[in-house]
């Protein structure tokens, strides 16, 4: 651990909908922060503007507000360093391609796309790849193989260039990654990457780094997409004389089946969310929230995808999370995402709340089917199915006959349970109910009850019966809590309308 104070950023792109697996990289940066007392900065790397997509950087800056995640410095919230948007920080960064490129670790090139692509033709036709490198550089159109007169001339005229890094020739780039431990990569292998280009855009591995260095960024926790760059990254620190930030490379959230990166596409053919929000342009997909899940849930799922906090505990408080997180417990293979398990988070989220926070967020549904019920008789009702279901949004089903008298019955009961003999049942039961005094829950079962056992009648037969009158089916809570609710009057209307209904 650097003496350095901790200043972490998560840098997505704005080309699309943030990824769970990038609200995961923004949130254990997150918790890393608040562990150690840092600093957790949101910067939006938006260099790439031809695959920029209008309303990206919103829902990013929306959906980590959602998740519960707080940015302390960014486009939204500003900062000491700001701007925290890359395109309006680009006036920045040809100043350190130019340094590059006068301590000659970097060097213009004026080769043609068309060439290029010629020469990746001809390579792959020889089952090999082209590499633009230490093997290359020296036979392409560059400021290393060109007089300076003529590169001089080619820029003051125009023409398209780019900057390169000049990868070392044969040499061991020594780095280490907190997650991963020490790595040795030798430069002949690495290409000479594009750092910057005359639209005075810069590219990622630049714009990265300056920025990183720029706002004192300690320590670097991203995906491990991102692994292959490290070594072009060290090298920038060292061409620059800056004391790099300490790395950690994520492992990848995989597909339910442990085979290949989570993506859109399995969760469009298993039916399950694989983003934070809906998203609302071009083709659109489902989102956590819309689904029903609570932040807190999504959260502590995506928490223990890839982090183990070393004992049998699953449910955590954001403030839990943040007091056990350590990069040191983040494991190295990739984490198969299991979306059973993240309804059963939710499920047990849904049970910690209390009835009336669950009415609460029950009554807008409620009232969207055309009732208006008070809030102590929602809140009863929530205490008689709160444990058929872990969703909000399933509570309708689960509660629809509180509201609705059926008007169909389940087919497979009627088959079972109405003979010749129910409705005589049926019209006996009714006289019962009628008499009942008080007409609560306790009275009515005890009063019904003594009736049954006091005539020739099979307890389960009229139970289930009255029942099907009731809900319409062999579903539901307490078939007396459910009477208790609905109260006297429309308890007798159900038993008058099945009895009609089933008779005929």
């Amino acid at each position: 651990m650097t003496d350095r104070r901790i200043r972490v950023r998560f840098a997505p792109s704005p080309t699309g909908p943030l990824h769970i697996g990038g609200v995961r990289t923004a949130l254990y940066n997150y918790l890393f922060a608040r562990h150690h007392g840092g600093t957790f900065i949101l910067r939006i790397e938006d260099t790439d503007q031809a695959r920029y997509v209008g309303g990206a950087e919103d829902y990013i800056m929306d959906s980590l507000e959602w998740a519960g995640i707080k940015v302390d410095e960014g486009v939204r919230e500003g900062g000491p360093f700001a701007p925290y948007r890359q395109s309006d920080r680009k006036e920045i960064y040809h100043r350190y391609a130019d340094e590059l490129i006068n301590r000659g670790d970097a060097y213009y090139a004026f080769d043609k796309a068309e060439e290029l692509d010629r020469l990746r033709q001809e390579h792959e036709s020889r089952g090999e790849t082209f590499n633009y490198g230490c093997t290359t550089r020296m036979n392409m159109c560059n400021s290393l193989t060109l007089d300076q007169e003529a590169v001089k001339q080619r820029i003051s005229t125009g023409e398209h260039y780019v900057v390169r890094y000049r990868m070392p020739d044969n040499e061991d780039i020594h780095f280490s990654d907190l997650i991963r431990g020490d790595i040795v990569v030798n430069t002949s292998t690495l290409d000479d990457k594009v750092l910057y280009k005359s639209d005075g855009m810069p590219t990622y591995h630049l714009a990265n780094i300056v920025d990183d260095h720029l706002m004192e960024i300690s320590h670097v926790i991203r995906g491990e997409e991102w692994l292959p760059s490290l070594p072009l990254h060290v090298m920038l620190y060292r061409s620059f004389g800056w004391e790099a930030p300490l790395f950690s490379h994520l492992p990848l959230l995989l597909k339910p089946t442990g085979k290949g990166k989570l993506s859109k596409r399995d969760g469009d053919k298993m039916g399950f969310p694989v983003f934070p929000l809906y998203w609302p342009y071009g083709e659109t997909a489902s989102g956590y929230r819309e689904e029903g899940y609570f932040p807190e849930a999504f959260v502590n799922m995506l928490a223990l995808l890839g982090w183990n906090p070393g004992t049998e505990q699953e449910i955590f408080t954001m403030d839990e999370l943040i007091a056990a997180f350590t990069i040191e417990r983040v494991g190295k293979s990739g984490s198969r995402f299991d979306p059973e398990k993240a309804k059963w988070f939710n499920t047990k989220y849904f049970q910690m709340k209390s009835n009336e926070e669950l009415a609460d967020l029950f009554m807008p549904i409620v009232k969207e089917k055309g009732f208006s019920p008070d809030a102590s008789t929602l809140v009863k009702i929530i205490s008689l199915v709160k444990e058929r279901t872990g969703f909000v949004k399933e509570l309708w089903h689960e509660a629809d006959f509180f509201f609705v008298a059926p008007e169909t019955y389940d087919p497979d009961v009627v088959r079972k349970r109405w003979n010749a003999d129910s409705s005589l049942q049926m019209r006996e039961l009714r006289e019962v109910v009628a008499g009942v005094q008080p007409f609560t829950s306790e009275i009515l079962e005890k009063t019904v009850k003594e009736w049954i056992v006091s005539g020739p009648y099979n307890t389960g037969t009229i139970l289930n019966l009255f029942r099907l009158l009731l809900v319409g089916a062999s579903r539901g809570p307490h078939l007396f809590d459910i009477a208790g609710l609905i109260g006297r009057e429309e308890t007798l209307r159900r038993i008058d309308d099945g009895i009609s209904r089933l008779s005929s």
